[in-house]
């Protein structure tokens, strides 16, 4: 049984934690209701608030993905009208090898990361749920309504090519390219 210095070592211990955390949840208040952050696109967020987003981003994609099975990628016409959904859907945003970010991609707030490593740091199923549902407040739209399955699952089979591709390889991969909707029918 803890004596009495050690119970009021805890209580006094409790008791700092709860009056620190009420005290960090006033401030929270007070900078959310005067409108101190700034939450404008021409302003970065502060480096633990990007942090906690971009962790809260990757957990819970890994989440959500995890039941998907993807099915048997890299087929060259899966790839080839991948290569042409990436070419007019994404590399405005995302740029590709020897492509920049046009400027409504370079001005976005988070700015959206370049997909040619992106194969390195998702898993097949995830960059599909990605490119599915989208992600919230980052521009990143839902592709769910206005690509079919195999639509979807073509640009995961491109990305998954793009570290491999030189500018001069991305360039004749996305000039043969059919249009997407042609392709896909």
């Amino acid at each position: 049984m803890p004596s009495n210095r050690q119970r009021l070592i805890l209580k006094t211990a409790a008791a700092t934690l709860v009056v620190a955390g009420l005290a960090a949840a006033a401030a929270g208040a007070v900078v959310l209701r005067a409108g101190w952050y700034d939450i404008s696109a021409t302003s970065l967020h502060l480096q633990p608030v990007y942090t906690l987003l971009e962790s809260g981003m990757h957990y819970s994609v890994r989440r959500h993905a995890r039941e998907i099975a993807a099915p048997q990628l890299g087929d060259a016409r899966q790839v080839a009208l991948g290569a042409a959904l990436y070419r007019d859907n994404c590399v405005q945003c995302h740029g590709a090898p020897g492509v920049a970010q046009s400027p409504i991609g370079q001005s976005m707030q988070p700015l959206p990361g370049p997909l040619v490593d992106a194969s390195k740091r998702w898993k097949p199923r995830e960059l599909y749920w990605i490119t599915r549902h989208g992600i919230k407040m980052s521009g990143m739209p839902a592709w769910e309504f206005h690509m079919n399955e195999d639509e979807l699952w073509a640009v995961v089979a491109f990305v998954q090519t793009l570290p491999r591709l030189s500018a001069r390889g991305y360039a004749e991969a996305t000039a043969a390219a059919s249009p997407p909707r042609e392709a896909a029918r």
